[in-house]
């Protein structure tokens, strides 16, 4: 299964801010006229573009609620979503990442965050303390926005089927049956482990797309 650019994916496993705790971000921009400006999904795309490049991120996606362009990035200018989140999805080191943002009101400055981030991780390289694969060591990694297991969990995970205790020939219905079945048990909604239920929704995305 593709990650999808729009609507938002957001990624398993990761706590979403409540709505009434976003907050305006402190990033924006001066105006011609030296006042300061609020910024726009072009402005926070600009400088997340920028970041991911020089840091030398590959096959990156950047998913939000916003329609996109015809070259598949956010467009700007459009009605503000009632979800700002955003996920960027991208592969370093030959590992899948993903950043997601949503503590802001603005996808603009969600995005902008994100980039923020990046470069600050990046000063590790600039200042001799660390490196970024280093720091992106203590990131979970994800699968690739082209689907399938990270590159160095793939010898861990057992065959989809095992995973969702059926047969390897189980008919769309008996793949769907043990799928809810278990995500009743494991979702992180009523208690479950993230983990598990990231293992199963991996499962039943290869067993249904047979």
């Amino acid at each position: 299964m593709m990650t999808e650019a729009y609507p938002l994916s957001w990624p398993q496993g990761f706590k979403r801010t409540a709505p009434t705790k976003r907050r305006t971000a402190p990033f924006g921009k001066t105006g011609s006229r030296g006042y300061k400006q609020s910024l726009t999904t072009a402005d926070g795309l600009q400088r997340l573009i920028e970041q991911l490049e020089l840091m030398g991120a590959i096959n990156y996606v950047i998913s939000t609620n916003v329609e996109l362009r015809n070259d598949g990035l956010p467009r700007s200018g459009r009605r503000a979503p009632d979800d700002p989140g955003v996920a960027i999805y991208f592969q370093f080191c030959g590992k899948a990442h993903c950043l997601p943002c949503d503590r802001w009101n603005s996808v603009a400055d969600n995005l902008a965050a994100v980039a923020k981030h990046i470069e600050a991780l990046r000063g590790m390289d600039r200042w001799g303390v660390g490196d970024l694969e280093m720091a992106f060591a203590g990131f979970k990694t994800l699968p690739p926005p082209g689907g399938g297991v990270p590159v160095d969990e793939a010898a861990q995970h057992s065959n989809w089927w095992d995973v969702l205790g059926v047969d390897p020939d189980a008919t769309p219905d008996k793949v769907r049956d043990a799928f809810r079945r278990l995500a009743k048990k494991h979702h992180p909604d009523t208690g479950g482990d993230p983990d598990i239920m990231a293992e199963l929704n991996t499962a039943y995305q290869e067993g249904m797309k047979r």
